[in-house]
């Protein structure tokens, strides 16, 4: 399971949360999605912990902490949506032309 942590400054980096993170468990992945064109973070990773236990005491400890001038936030991260990432659809956006 992964945790989303969002409301973040946009000067962090993989290693400042994988410092962070590691103060609380074993961190087994970080992503940092970055916007394309600028290259920058876009506000918001994702952080994998070894185990649940450690990451509820994440979510526990850091959820609404201040960091980086920012108030963090932290909760599990939801299982993609296939209605959201435009997979299964089929008819672009479900909805229905109806005439010309």
């Amino acid at each position: 399971m992964s945790l989303y942590v969002g409301n973040l400054s946009y000067d962090v980096t993989r290693e400042d949360l994988e410092r962070v993170f590691a103060e609380y468990g074993d961190v087994k992945r970080v992503s940092l999605p970055t916007d394309r064109e600028t290259g920058k973070p876009r506000g918001f990773a994702f952080v994998d912990m070894a185990a649940e236990a450690q990451e509820d005491t994440v979510i526990e400890s850091l959820d609404g902490a201040e960091w980086m001038g920012r108030e963090m936030r932290v909760n599990k991260a939801r299982p993609r949506d296939d209605a959201r990432s435009g997979a299964g659809g089929g008819n672009g956006g479900n909805y229905r032309r109806t005439g010309f």
